[in-house]
């Protein structure tokens, strides 16, 4: 079917760069270019990967159960806070 479609400046240069890099047509890559879009299926993203990093043991003098519990009752007591003031 041939119809007439105006399309943004930028998009019309990335399906131009896209023919010519991979060889096909203009209308090839906008019909495959459509066919996904209608699909919903996007070009798989690159996989994150995220560099870890050591950040060394526990200092001397710190007790990580008594962080524990102290952020445990600071929790308790912003959420208590939290829903007095609903009252």
């Amino acid at each position: 079917m041939r119809t007439t479609l105006t399309l943004e400046e930028h998009l019309a240069q990335a399906l131009k760069a896209e023919a010519a890099s991979s060889g096909r047509t203009f209308k090839q890559v906008v019909n495959e270019t459509l066919l996904r879009g209608l699909r919903g299926s996007a070009p798989k993203p690159r996989p994150y990967r995220m560099k870890t990093v050591a950040l060394g043991g526990v200092r001397p003098g710190f007790d990580l159960d008594r962080s524990l519990r102290l952020a445990e009752q600071l929790e308790d007591e912003a959420i208590t806070a939290k829903l007095e003031a609903r009252k």
